[in-house]
């Protein structure tokens, strides 16, 4: 099979997708993009694109934010999305990544007065992590980049350099991942993910104001939560509540929902799944799927 790629307006193959080296995004990492999920189900014979129109959504902020104009409107870009998957023809779960970014071939970190340009890639994708074990976390001596700074609002390409060091070092020190604090030390999210804690049975998760990134995935749990009847508080968190927390999970478009066996050398629920996360993951996988009626209007089926 031959994969093609969406760029510059027209659908081609992948070897063929280029661009120049003096591309501005390329120079100085300003571009914005979306990680979107696409689970197959075997049972139906059908993909099914995850909160496509979300993930949109979500761009056109950040764009907002890099000064980038749009080259599409939201329904245009979940129509570009679905034919490229169609013509890619997946029978497997797949990694959708939209990118608009700086395509001007200027030498000079500007923003205004540099063209905007839109492109798609998509490839096979399975379990970013193993989901038959938990996460062995450590808590990052990097920071996250703040509001003021790079802010993580915004999917700004350039400030995954940030989570590069954070995830870079947490594996080079034995551990999985990394839950990273603010400059003020309040917990944020992990490299890559946001992080739910539960504590006296309430879901836990820091706010939007936290220098976090507002996660897509973060906003379904949190739905799949009420839905479940599981009480939900987004508030500042310390460090220490993750010692202390009697359960923890990240979840992301990649990290799914994966529950964290320990933070720090200390065990979290003696490093078992606990019941609130495995309510939570269980129904998660069943609604990527298209299995669950009432979430159904989340999944974009992708073949006639």
């Amino acid at each position: 099979m031959v994969e093609h790629i969406f760029l510059n307006g027209e659908y081609i193959e992948a070897d063929k997708a280029l661009m120049p080296v003096r591309t501005h995004a390329f120079l100085y990492g300003t571009s914005v993009f979306e990680g979107i999920r696409a689970y197959y189900n075997k049972d139906e014979n059908q993909l099914y694109a995850f909160r496509v129109k979300e993930h949109y959504e979500r761009l056109l902020q950040s764009a907002k934010v890099m000064w980038m104009k749009s080259p599409y409107t939201i329904k245009e870009y979940e129509n570009i999305t679905k034919d490229l998957l169609k013509l890619n023809g997946y029978k497997t779960d797949v990694y959708i990544r939209p990118t608009l970014y700086k395509s001007s071939e200027t030498i000079a970190p500007t923003l205004t007065d540099n063209e905007d340009s839109f492109l798609i890639f998509t490839t096979p994708f399975g379990d970013y992590f193993d989901n038959s074990r938990g996460l062995k976390l450590c808590v990052s001596n990097w920071r996250r980049t703040s509001d003021n700074a790079i802010p993580p609002r915004a999917k700004v390409g350039g400030a995954y350099a940030n989570s590069s060091l954070i995830k870079t070092d947490a594996h080079k020190a034995g551990f999985d991942d990394a839950v990273v604090l603010s400059e003020s030390g309040k917990v944020t999210e992990g490299s890559g993910m946001n992080i739910f804690l539960v504590i006296n049975g309430v879901l836990v998760t820091p706010e939007t104001t936290s220098d976090i990134l507002v996660g897509v995935t973060r906003n379904t749990v949190i739905e799949l939560a009420q839905e479940l009847g599981i009480p939900v508080r987004e508030r500042t968190v310390d460090r220490t509540e993750l010692y202390a927390a009697e359960e923890v999970f990240c979840c992301g478009t990649g990290a799914q929902i994966v529950h964290v066996e320990s933070i720090d050398h200390r065990g979290v629920n003696d490093g078992k799944i606990g019941s609130v996360t495995k309510q939570i993951q269980e129904l998660y996988f069943d609604v990527v799927k298209g299995k669950v009626d009432k979430f159904k209007k989340w999944c974009t089926p992708v073949y006639d």
